[in-house]
């Protein structure tokens, strides 16, 4: 897209040039000033250029709004000065009168100048996304006041986001930006089989959603600029779209700390839905092996959390009903100890 966009920024000044050039071959009195219209040509073609990458961010709904406003504050403008309060009629030959004119002219210059300003204002403030598409106005009602999401790698890597979707507990429009299914597409390509798989999880789990007809999911096509790292552009274009950043990498939310991105970590969200065991409580696992005692059997539950089972070697591969008799702090979050109910 930036190279197109070089090479017709290079083409628009050629031709600037060649109608300098033009113009002095047709006005016989420029003549011999051909390289000063050639100049003034490439100026006039370079302010334009200038202009149009000053204006680099405006896209097309932007100018949509601007229009639409400024239309509105038109009309309103045009019923105000058309209203009797600002007609005037009097002898033309007193100077008085004409002055009075005068005021009245410029009341309503300041009315257009006014009114159309906060119409362009108001319109691009406002939340409502429009397209104008000539020669009518077509209302985008999916886009209004939907708050936006950008995934990362990492997120469809894991999975989980699928489910969430499934479940329709995400309020949210998911944003998927094409650098990023370019990045799972050059992991799924990997020679290293580890990665290979990581790759090819995540186009599953885009596959998955993009099949959910619920969900309101969208492929961003923007090529975020000349940043090479993909965290860069992720930040770039959360900050673009007041979007929220999904991930599940825990540097990443770090980083967008420090650029005033607001991160949503599935790491925190599955820490915030562990169920809180209690003590004398029972519940179901699978032992998968022995314990340090001779008697004792270590199971898991979905959080990471073991569970030491006394007088479970016994039965090590089975689905168990155990009781919780003790729980205590460990680095990896918690150690929980149980027994098998009337095993003594």
């Amino acid at each position: 897209m930036n190279q197109t966009i070089r090479v017709i920024r290079i083409f628009f000044l050629t031709m600037c040039l060649a109608a300098g050039w033009l113009v002095s071959y047709v006005i016989p009195d420029w003549h011999d000033y051909t390289l000063r219209a050639m100049f003034i040509g490439g100026c006039l073609g370079s302010l334009v250029v200038l202009l149009d990458m000053l204006l680099k961010g405006f896209s097309l709904r932007g100018m949509s709004a601007l229009t639409f406003g400024l239309f509105i504050g038109w009309v309103a403008a045009k019923l105000i000065t058309a209203s009797p309060l600002m007609e005037f009629t009097a002898d033309p030959n007193d100077s008085v009168v004409i002055l009075m004119e005068q005021n009245i002219y410029l009341v309503r210059l300041a009315i257009f100048v006014v009114l159309m300003y906060l119409g362009a204002v108001l319109a691009l403030r406002g939340k409502d996304e429009f397209n104008l598409v000539i020669p009518y106005v077509r209302f985008v009602p999916h886009g209004v006041d939907t708050p936006l999401v950008v995934l990362d790698t990492s997120a469809l890597i894991d999975g989980r986001i699928v489910g969430i979707c499934e479940s329709r507990f995400m309020g949210y429009g998911i944003v998927i930006p094409r650098f990023v299914m370019e990045e799972l597409g050059r992991i799924a390509d990997a020679a290293d089989s580890q990665r290979q798989a990581k790759g090819r999880k995540g186009l599953e789990s885009l596959r998955r959603l993009r099949e959910m007809k619920h969900l309101d999911l969208r492929i961003n096509e923007s090529s975020v600029g000349n940043r090479d790292k993909v965290e860069d552009k992720l930040i770039f274009l959360a900050q673009s779209l007041k979007a929220r950043l999904l991930t599940t990498d825990f540097n990443l939310a770090q980083i967008t700390e420090f650029h005033n991105v607001e991160c949503l970590n599935l790491q925190v969200l599955v820490k915030a839905l562990r169920s809180e065991i209690m003590v004398g409580e029972r519940i179901e696992i699978k032992l998968v092996k022995g314990g340090k005692e001779d008697d004792q059997a270590i199971g898991f539950l979905s959080d990471g959390s073991m569970v030491v089972v006394t007088n479970g070697r016994p039965y090590i591969n089975n689905l168990v009903t155990v009781e919780v008799k003790s729980i205590l702090p460990s680095a990896g979050g918690k150690m929980i100890f149980a027994q098998i109910p009337n095993v003594e």
